[in-house]
């Protein structure tokens, strides 16, 4: 098991249950994580609420681009782990169980919306710290049960941990001031690339064709937010699923020539496609449902073609692994492969392992989440920000 960061070593008090104490808590553990954050050199944010009313809830769900840990606490590989160096070297000073160098798209979500970094729900200690939101994302996790079956928590179990959330908050809080709580709480989702990126991954075919494969992906995903909707959430945000292909583990799967594997692009395209038509449809049908939408597969590709443009030396390989683009899935050397790479200053770089993103790419993306904002004359994050959703009572 990992060692406690000083924040979680600050958090871990025990503090009053009484439903008056929420916004202290919250902003105890907000007050902690500014401590944190000022002696990692971060900026310097404040608390404006004025009392536990303003308490809107982080809710996190999906793949290992939002996982803060969870995989930590599993019977699994260290494929599926970053619990170990150089994993969280940039920020942290330790691995966490991010995949990245350092925070991800949630962590800064979270210090926008004036809240603690959000709890991994399996990490142990203190149920207290979970009043101000949860993570329940897992790293390899897909909308399929089957996708890495066995190695991760699926987006179907991720749910019953969510319920598991929400039962306790009833108790605590009552059902009246509980439900209000879930109806105000915003819920963050990144799930599919696990879903299309493994047959490529694993060396197997797709049972189905594609679209029909991604007419499932989009069933599980519309089972899943009803469900959530159904115990009483009602603002979303959305990372829509990136151009896999020109990821480096996909790239060097390809023996022709350095292009993009097609295949895992065009299902990205799919379900992208697909992803938008069933929100906005869900917007027209859905009494109370709001929701983000990010273009993570447009912003990352500008990026990879113009990395000088957002301040990036290198768009197309990773910092650290090895072979070609070091798409070889080695970072830390505690995988099948041993031997890795380490490049010098990972906000120079797009991506942080073959698979992954650097905390530079991630902070540039919440940016975007959270302000909402054009790219090329093409929006990026709609209808809603996620500033806006957290703003909406």
């Amino acid at each position: 098991m990992r060692k406690s960061t000083l924040m979680e070593k600050v958090t871990q008090r025990t503090i009053s249950s009484s439903s008056s104490t929420t916004f202290f808590l919250c902003f105890f553990i907000f007050s902690s994580s500014i401590l944190f954050l000022a002696g990692k050199s971060a900026a310097k944010v404040s608390y404006d609420g004025d009392n536990d009313d303003n308490v809107t809830a982080l809710f996190i769900f999906g793949d290992s681009f939002l996982d803060a840990g969870n995989n930590n606490y599993i019977n699994t590989t260290t494929l599926d782990q970053a619990n170990f160096p150089p994993y969280g070297q940039t920020f942290f000073g330790l691995p966490t169980g991010r995949f990245s160098d350092g925070r991800l798209i949630s962590d800064f979500i979270a210090e926008y919306a004036k809240l603690p970094l959000i709890p991994p729900f399996l990490e142990p200690g203190d149920s207290q710290k979970k009043l101000c939101g949860v993570n329940f994302a897992s790293a390899g996790a897909g909308a399929l049960v089957e996708t890495f079956q066995g190695s991760v928590i699926s987006l179907r179990t991720q749910l019953d941990h969510y319920k598991k959330v929400e039962r306790l908050w009833r108790i605590k809080f009552g059902k009246e001031e509980s439900k209000k709580r879930i109806s105000r709480a915003v819920y963050l989702i990144s799930i599919g690339s696990n879903d299309y990126s493994s047959p490529f991954l694993t060396n197997q075919s797709l049972s189905v064709s594609m679209s029909q494969h991604v007419d499932i992906v989009i069933g599980n995903l519309t089972t899943f937010i009803h469900e959530i909707y159904k115990i009483g959430g009602r603002k979303f945000g959305f990372l829509n699923v990136p151009d896999l292909g020109c990821f480096p583990a996909l790239r060097i799967l390809k023996q022709k020539n350095d292009s993009c594997l097609r295949d895992a692009s065009i299902l990205a395209s799919i379900h992208n496609k697909a992803l938008s038509n069933l929100l906005f449809k869900m917007q027209r049908q859905v009494k109370g449902f709001k929701f983000s939408l990010f273009d993570m597969n447009k912003s990352l590709k500008l990026r990879m073609d113009h990395p000088s443009k957002f301040g990036f030396k290198e768009g197309e390989e990773a910092c650290c692994g090895t072979g070609k683009w070091r798409g070889v899935f080695s970072c830390g050397g505690k995988r099948i492969v041993k031997e890795y790479k380490l490049c010098e200053n990972p906000d120079d770089y797009i991506f942080w392992d073959s698979l992954h993103l650097t905390q530079n790419t991630y902070k540039q993306f919440a940016n975007l989440i959270w302000n909402g904002g054009h790219m090329s004359d093409s929006l990026v994050v709609g209808p809603y920000n996620v500033n806006r959703l957290f703003q909406i009572s």
